[in-house]
């Protein structure tokens, strides 16, 4: 929170102006010249609470360009697809927070953009529809689309971005590509399924630390320890389903990079990357007056 992320996707769409540097989207200067092509789904809900959702979400596919018949196709497509579609011709008041979420995602995509921005996309979301945000955003990737989003979820991240950015007070902590990243980070790490109770493990002598995950853990060993001595000390302790050496998630190198900066104000913020060519950023700036992230 407060990293800098929701401006700069501002800036990048000419919603808010830098005081130094230069910024390029599909070859333009201003996104404004390109927004056609730009879908984008806003921090806070940007819907017209009391018209129709059918009416607003045509609406704003029609202002991108889209034609009225390609529009109301789209969008009956995509309602359909996340169980909306029996609200079409309710109020925007009447949906819940998640439904709500799920609308404003399809008013970023349905006019088939270029280059799409997701501003927390799983705000709002219960796991299965997160999930379902998740594989969409996959299938526009694999259909060409470049997609910029950001999230505090480290492992929504690790799971559909290419490359990274993690910010911390408006600056770039580390960036690359995830297989870059880990390798320069990596640490010697080990992830465990198991059945039983793992207490015991962060107490072990070669054991640096342990992160919890609802399903898993993972365990870092201190230097030039081999993961056979952890296998060795956890058999007959615990029931073990998974054992994986592996570099370490992006979660944990979050913690280590940003957790002693954070430790005094603000966390940072993660978001994928587009590749080189549709959005282009030479080092902008904006002072802190301009706006509140």
């Amino acid at each position: 929170n407060g990293a800098g992320k929701t401006t700069t996707i501002r800036m990048i769409l000419s919603i808010l102006f830098p005081d130094s540097g230069e910024l390029q989207v599909l070859g333009h200067r201003s996104a404004l010249e390109a927004k056609d092509r730009i879908g984008y789904l806003p921090e806070e809900r940007g819907l017209y609470k009391k018209a129709k959702l059918g009416e607003v979400l045509e609406y704003l596919a029609v202002i991108k360009g889209a034609a009225k018949p390609d529009a109301r196709a789209s969008i009956d497509a995509w309602l359909a697809r996340f169980d909306l579609l029996e609200w079409k011709n309710r109020k925007v008041s009447e949906l819940s927070k998640g439904m709500a979420q799920k609308a404003q995602f399809v008013g970023a995509i349905a006019h088939n953009p270029s280059v799409v921005f997701f501003d927390e996309p799983f705000s709002g979301l219960d796991p299965l529809a997160q999930d379902q945000l998740l594989k969409v955003m996959t299938e526009l990737k694999g259909k060409g689309a470049t997609i910029l989003f950001s999230t505090h979820i480290m492992e929504h991240a690790e799971k559909i971005c290419e490359r990274i950015l993690l910010m911390h007070k408006g600056r770039e902590v580390l960036s690359g590509t995830m297989a870059e990243i880990k390798v320069r980070y990596g640490r010697n790490a080990v992830q465990l399924e198991f059945d039983g109770d793992a207490g015991f493990i962060k107490h072990l002598d070669f054991v640096a630390s342990v992160s919890e995950y609802p399903r898993w853990v993972e365990v870092e060993l201190k230097d030039g320890v081999d993961s056979d001595l952890l296998y060795a000390a956890l058999a007959g302790r615990l029931s073990i389903r998974r054992f994986e050496t592996v570099a370490p998630s992006l979660h944990k190198i979050f913690i280590t990079q940003i957790g002693g900066l954070a430790a005094g104000s603000g966390d940072g913020d993660v978001g994928g990357i587009p590749p080189a060519g549709d959005v282009s950023i030479n080092s902008p700036t904006v002072e802190a007056n301009n706006d509140q992230a």
